[in-house]
């Protein structure tokens, strides 16, 4: 197994959970330091804060994944007096990158959301607050047919062919190539000036938009011409909608009452506020990790009887008793499901001599009295 690229790590990540998902204006990507070096461990965390920061140095860790970005504001000096400069100066001085991953992360299919409504056990889970929907495209390639299966294999490996729950999805039409090459060409089959025949398939592939750049170049690494005979069109269906929080049902109706407790014990929480009346029946259960607010509205509308989520201003959850929405508020630190979640994902997609470390740092704040 071959040590990693800090960039080829982003780059398996991203496949999962690509920038273009995040919000407007969330300050995702590379917060200090390189990509460009080997990395042997990847410590994978909710927040970057110092004592994070000391077990990463502990742990030998050459990045950190994180999903609250650590710099969310601009910073106007680093002084290293202060907490926010010493852990810039602490990165720097051991040679740790961090990235983030917000609300791409969030969005991401199998992401935070996905995360907690497992947690759950909800069932037939769908997007709450719809964000983004993918343009799609189709390529099709031209291949001799001795290489049909090393392309196909390529483009599925770069991300074609996937069709929501199915991947590596293609389609194959055989037929004969003609070409006759000029004496400037170097010919992988035939001799220059001379028309040359040869049975070739016709594969095609759907491709998000987003990706078609990084499927090409590998459907052209990986064919044997020396000019990859290929067409590109634009698709008029969309691929199924992406977005904030999910909705869907538990297994079972529970009382208000017993679904905070199961809550407080799937999500292994102390405490969780709750509003509405603890005796009402809950079976549709909306959950947004984080600072969920702004949504309670979209949750009524969904239909769902209680709505988990963090951060729940005093006034907010007036209006959600207004309306009849149940709130179940287990705090922001629950997002911390993506720990081991990301560090799963990256184990069993790579194949490379890297560790990738959950964090074991707890970062909540809040502590009962």
């Amino acid at each position: 197994m071959k040590i990693p690229n800090g960039l080829q790590i982003i780059e398996e990540f991203e496949k999962w959970s690509p920038k273009y998902l995040a919000m407007e204006g969330d300050p995702i990507g590379l917060h200090v330091g390189t990509l460009n070096k080997k990395v042997e461990r990847v410590l994978v965390t909710l927040d970057v804060n110092e004592a994070v920061v000391d077990e990463a140095i502990a742990k030998g860790a050459e990045l950190i994944i994180a999903h609250h970005p650590p710099i969310f504001r601009p910073m106007k000096h680093i002084q290293t007096d202060f907490p926010q400069g010493r852990l810039v100066e602490q990165l720097i001085k051991h040679d740790i990158a961090v990235y983030a991953a917000h609300t791409n992360l969030d969005v991401a299919d199998g992401g935070v959301n996905d995360l907690l409504a497992k947690a759950l056990g909800l069932q037939e889970t769908k997007v709450l607050v719809q964000t983004y929907e993918a343009e799609l495209v189709k390529i099709a390639v031209f291949v001799p047919e001795s290489h049909e299966d090393e392309l196909r294999e390529a483009l599925g490996n770069a991300g074609a062919g996937s069709i929501g729950d199915y991947e590596h999805c293609s389609y194959t039409l055989s037929g004969t190539g003609r070409f006759r090459p000029t004496a400037d060409a170097d010919p992988y089959i035939g001799k220059a000036g001379q028309l040359e025949t040869t049975e070739e398939s016709k594969i095609e592939v759907v491709v998000r938009k987003f990706e078609k750049d990084r499927v090409i170049r590998a459907m052209i690494a990986a064919h044997p011409y020396e000019e990859v005979a290929y067409d590109v069109f634009t698709l008029e269906n969309k691929e199924l909608p992406m977005g904030l929080g999910r909705i869907g049902e538990l297994p079972e109706s529970l009382t208000l009452k017993e679904f905070a407790e199961l809550v407080k014990e799937k999500l292994q929480v102390p405490f969780a506020r709750v509003v509405g009346n603890w005796e009402d029946t809950v079976k549709k259960v909306a959950v947004l990790g984080g600072d969920g607010n702004k949504y309670i509205q979209q949750a009524k509308r969904a239909g769902a009887d209680v709505y988990v989520t963090g951060d729940m201003y005093f006034h907010t959850a007036q209006d959600a008793e207004a309306i009849g929405l149940n709130i179940v508020d287990p705090g922001h630190h629950v997002e911390k499901v993506m720990i081991r979640g990301v560090a799963n994902h990256l184990e069993m997609n790579t194949n490379w001599q890297c560790e990738f470390l959950p964090s074991e740092v707890n970062t909540e704040p809040f502590k009962l009295v």
